[in-house]
């Protein structure tokens, strides 16, 4: 089966971009809001100091013996100036005619008294910010317009500006930079309930198929939901499973079993040698069938409940005991005899179904391979780990298949002959994983098998 996905991207790469590319763009805009809103203010600064000084200069004018006379004070000048040394230019007419100054001063239209006109224009090569402003004066002879024309360089206004922009620039990269840590931050949190929930579906066994029930994000409640679904559709398809399972071994074993009384007793009545020893060869096949049919049952009976054991205190030595007891017809048709043994008490955590099911095959095991009038060793062990050690005096395992046993299916070389499905091993092995332990293999140096099952 082909279980290569196909994604579309990092969905934690785009969430990133898409915030940093935000901040990125505030960052802009937060640059040249602050930009701008200073140069307005630094304009406005520089104005109010051209409309202070043009105010105190007509202030000054007069008319005396019917002639406009303007004192220009030297406060008006002193106030306009910088560290730069900005230039100052200015133009004085009187009804229109030039007075004193720079006649090439370009002056604004201004129709209020008192009014000023600011403008930005460029006076011998260089960008000045200019005011005009009028004033009416009024004497004997009748009304006179004075208008004046004051300009200044903006050397300092383009270096404060200059420092305002690189301020500016700091302070947009600084909420860039903020930004962008906030974004990683904001996406590991936002991802980081998605790898929770990933991880919560991940160290879940197959029989594990519990409702998600923890808070989650409103905008997960939907994935939660599905899964929730998911999870009950296919915890009613293993519930029948598990049915079937048991309605299985059932039907199989209980027609197998009649089927061999029947074999046994027409045994009974055939007197030809060919006869017999066909009816022999059909009980041997109904033999095997029936224990095919009830390890492979066996087996998917363990695979079903290794991966949510319910775990319990056993007693292995009451457990151990109560299966000798019940083998020990089957060994005396043998002429076989255990020899158990045991620490006081052994106890441990584990599905004691499970357990007794490993046993029983290692047991029934040791008795198909044991000679007849030998003895099956069993020790249990509680220190320094629980431990069941069985023991037979059979052929034992070759060297080169010892490593290989406990695969489904597989059968040594010296099984040939003896009845047997070739998953009596792998039962055992798959239940001591299943309680954290294994299944060792070995041969006794005086001669037989020894099997070890560590919990």
């Amino acid at each position: 089966m082909n279980n290569k996905l196909i994604t579309s991207g990092s969905l934690r790469n785009r969430l990133v971009l898409t915030l940093i590319g935000g901040g990125a763009i505030l960052a802009l805009l937060l640059f040249f809001a602050v930009r701008n809103y200073a140069t307005q203010i630094a304009q406005q600064g520089q104005d109010n100091i051209l409309r202070a000084s043009i105010t105190s200069i007509l202030d000054a004018a007069s008319i005396r013996d019917g002639v406009a006379e303007i004192d220009i004070p030297y406060a008006s000048f002193s106030m306009l100036s910088t560290p730069s040394d900005d230039r100052v230019f200015y133009a004085i007419f009187h009804d229109n005619k030039f007075l004193s100054g720079y006649p090439n001063l370009s002056s604004g239209v201004v129709k209020d008294d008192l009014k000023t006109t600011f403008t930005s224009t460029n006076f011998q090569g260089q960008m000045v910010r200019a005011v005009t402003a009028t004033r009416t004066l009024v004497g004997v002879d009748g009304r006179t317009l004075i208008r004046v024309t004051l300009a200044q360089t903006q050397d300092a206004l383009s270096g404060t500006l200059d420092q305002i922009s690189r301020n500016a620039a700091l302070l947009g990269g600084g909420f860039f930079i903020l930004a962008t840590l906030l974004s990683f931050w904001a996406t590991s949190a936002t991802i980081g309930q998605l790898m929770r929930l990933t991880n919560s579906v991940a160290r879940r066994g197959p029989q594990d198929l519990r409702a998600f029930e923890k808070p989650v994000p409103t905008e997960m409640l939907p994935l939660v939901k599905s899964l929730n679904s998911l999870m009950g559709r296919l915890d009613h398809s293993l519930s029948q499973s598990e049915d079937f399972i048991a309605e299985a071994a059932h039907r199989i074993r209980t027609p197998l079993a009649t089927v061999r009384s029947y074999a046994e007793a027409t045994l009974q009545r055939v007197d030809t040698i060919e006869n017999r020893q066909a009816m022999r060869s059909m009980i041997r096949a109904i033999d095997e069938s029936s224990r095919a049919a009830s390890q492979l049952l066996d087996h998917a009976m363990i695979t079903f409940r290794a991966d949510h054991l319910e775990r319990q205190d056993v007693d292995l030595v009451e457990l151990v005991r109560d299966l000798v007891v019940r083998l020990t017809p089957i060994a005396e048709m043998k002429d076989l005899t255990f020899d158990l043994k045991h620490d006081n008490t052994v106890m441990c955590k584990g599905d004691p179904v499970l357990i007794q099911n490993a046993v029983r095959n290692l047991i029934d095991n040791a008795l198909k391979y044991a000679p007849s009038e030998s003895v099956v060793a069993i020790r249990i062990i509680a220190r320094p780990k629980v431990q069941i050690v069985i023991n037979d005096s059979g052929k034992g395992f070759l060297a080169e298949e010892i490593d290989l046993l406990t695969t489904r299916f597989k059968r040594g070389q010296n099984a040939e002959g003896t009845i047997g499905s070739g998953l009596g091993l792998t039962i055992a092995r798959d239940v001591a994983v299943a309680h954290g332990g294994n299944l060792l293999l070995s041969n006794r140096i005086e001669g037989g098998a020894c099997v070890t099952l560590s919990l």
